[in-house]
């Protein structure tokens, strides 16, 4: 029998369908395709009172449900929108008691870190950093907690944790677990169906994918999270801003598109990093010699697009970083351009060695992003080196001015 009523996207679609199908409004003829931006705070009210949405802030907009609704989809569970990473990271700490105990990897987000030191020193909670790479200290550290903060792949050190792992013991003594999923996005990475509670991303990242905006999303297991979720936005007031709702949707779009690209330049350009005569350490997980690349390759459907590098020293990681022109020296990640950093200039991370570089590799071509580290990766090593790859080095005006080192992404 035919009907008018619109057939829902089943989940049986694999996942690159339902980028592009999910989070689409009402499938009514004369309907827009995309949801439009709509840039309102408040809506008239019917005149029984029960209006279904008044003001925004506490009722959302449609294009919040829109992308709650494909993101939802891709965890696996019930997601809320804030307006940064660091707004979803700090509505799931509101959630718990004071006094409450969180452990937290001792590789993980600056940002992460740094909020938690300001509730420590305020009695807010009690803090517990902890190698989670070290099956002992985490047998030690999970007992009594409240929440148990995983980061996996970390940032910077690509670290890898066992989530179901974690899980298990954190079960035993009643223990919240939220995963941060921003490295490996919801393509790679299913924390939920591992078993954590909550899962973070900073949507400003690889979902947004274009350095155009600022946005966050906690993804909750269990309805009752979700609830809380979301009035600890109303209350709280990080709310996402409707353009960057609006973008974030149409950046996730070709989420499975940029990642794969990336994916495979990254592994190419990690197997040429490791032969450099520059390169003293190549950290990533889809080397069969890295020390996560079992478990990632048993808890992950792919690697990631995001390479750390170790070379002499600060100032040769410096050199390395100024040296670049196709690659851009700038914080944070995910987007369709190449970036790279010496994370160990930031405050909080002093574990992180002085040499440190992090290379987020977008959608350029391999051989374009090769030559341009090889070469200046050539000229920070000094007057000696002789070119060790293929490829010239492009000419490219471009000003990179220096500025107060924060940690932004």
């Amino acid at each position: 029998m035919v009907t008018d009523e619109p057939r829902s996207p089943g989940p049986e679609l694999r996942v690159e369908t339902r980028l592009a199908v999910l989070g689409r409004g009402e499938h009514r003829p004369g309907q827009p395709l995309n949801v439009p931006l709509v840039p309102a705070s408040n809506f008239r009210a019917p005149a029984d009172g029960l209006g279904e949405r008044e003001y925004s802030r506490d009722d959302g907009t449609p294009g919040w449900e829109a992308l709650e609704e494909l993101l939802g989809d891709l965890e696996g569970g019930r997601a809320v929108c804030f307006s940064s990473g660091m707004g979803a990271i700090a509505a799931v700490l509101e959630l718990l008691p004071v006094g409450a105990r969180v452990v937290v990897p001792r590789d993980s987000y600056g940002g992460l870190r740094a909020l938690l030191a300001d509730g420590g020193d305020g009695g807010r909670w009690q803090v517990h950093t902890v190698d989670m790479t070290d099956p002992a200290a985490l047998a030690e550290a999970v007992p009594g907690a409240d929440l148990v903060w995983l980061e996996t792949p970390s940032n910077p050190l690509l670290e890898v944790v066992d989530i179901g792992e974690v899980v298990t013991r954190a079960a035993e003594t009643g223990a919240a677990v939220a995963v941060d999923n921003t490295f490996a996005t919801p393509l790679l990475q299913s924390p939920l169906e591992l078993g954590a509670d909550l899962v973070v991303h900073s949507a400003t990242k690889f979902i947004g994918g274009h350095s155009d905006l600022l946005l966050g999303v906690v993804v909750a297991q269990r309805q009752h999270d979700h609830a809380r979720l979301a009035r600890r936005r109303g209350v709280a007031g990080a709310t996402p801003g409707a353009l960057e709702c609006f973008l974030a949707l149409r950046g996730a779009r070709t989420l499975a598109l940029r990642l794969r690209h990336a994916q495979d330049t990254v592994g190419e350009l990690a197997r040429r990093l490791q032969a450099h005569p520059t390169v003293a350490r190549v950290r990533y997980p889809g080397l069969p010699d890295d020390p996560h690349h079992t478990l990632a390759a048993k808890q992950m459907a792919g690697f990631g697009a995001v390479v750390s590098f170790e070379v002499a020293d600060a100032a040769t990681a410096d050199a390395v970083c100024a040296g670049v022109q196709v690659i851009s020296h700038a914080t944070s990640l995910g987007g369709v351009e190449s970036t790279i950093e010496r994370r160990a200039k930031l405050p909080g991370q002093e574990h992180v060695p002085a040499g440190l570089v992090r290379l987020s590799v977008g959608c350029e071509h391999l051989e374009d992003l090769w030559a341009d580290l090889d070469d200046a990766l050539g000229h920070a090593a000094g007057p000696t080196w002789s070119r060790h790859g293929a490829g010239t080095r492009p000419v490219i005006d471009v000003d990179l001015p220096a500025g107060p080192p924060t940690d932004r992404g």
